[in-house]
């Protein structure tokens, strides 16, 4: 009985997703809110990106700072074939995590451009998309 009633309920939805004939924009709408579902979805990992940029750019710090607070228990002289490898991989760290960070800031400014043409172009979907 369940299995009769999602068929029903599935068919009505496929024919309610199908654009009729006679509504020749249901069509085009449809590929609108898919190009913003697109475009939003880009933005999701670009915030991804930025996450991991944060990520990566944070860690040198926080190994720096344990090795400040840890400066009185060694000698600079005895450890420093340690500290100069260290000190090279956190810069190419903070390189790093600066690269993702602007280059996703950069990528979620140009969709948020996209969307906001879209926003223009389509009136009608403008009042969904904020």
């Amino acid at each position: 009985m369940a299995d009769k009633a999602s068929t029903a309920i599935g068919k009505g939805a496929l024919q309610t997703a199908k654009h009729s004939p006679e509504d020749p924009d249901s069509g085009h709408e449809a590929l609108v809110v898919s190009e913003v579902q697109l475009l939003l979805a880009e933005k999701r990992t670009s915030l991804a990106a930025l996450r991991t940029g944060i990520a990566v750019f944070v860690l040198p710090l926080s190994v720096l700072s344990i090795l400040i607070a840890t400066s009185r228990y060694y000698t600079f002289d005895h450890v420093l074939p340690f500290i100069i490898p260290l000190l090279l991989l956190s810069g190419a760290l903070v390189l790093l995590g600066s690269y993702l960070i602007i280059r996703s800031v950069m990528k979620m400014h140009h969709q948020d451009n996209l969307i906001g043409e879209i926003k223009k172009k389509h009136p009608l979907i403008a009042q969904f998309i904020d």
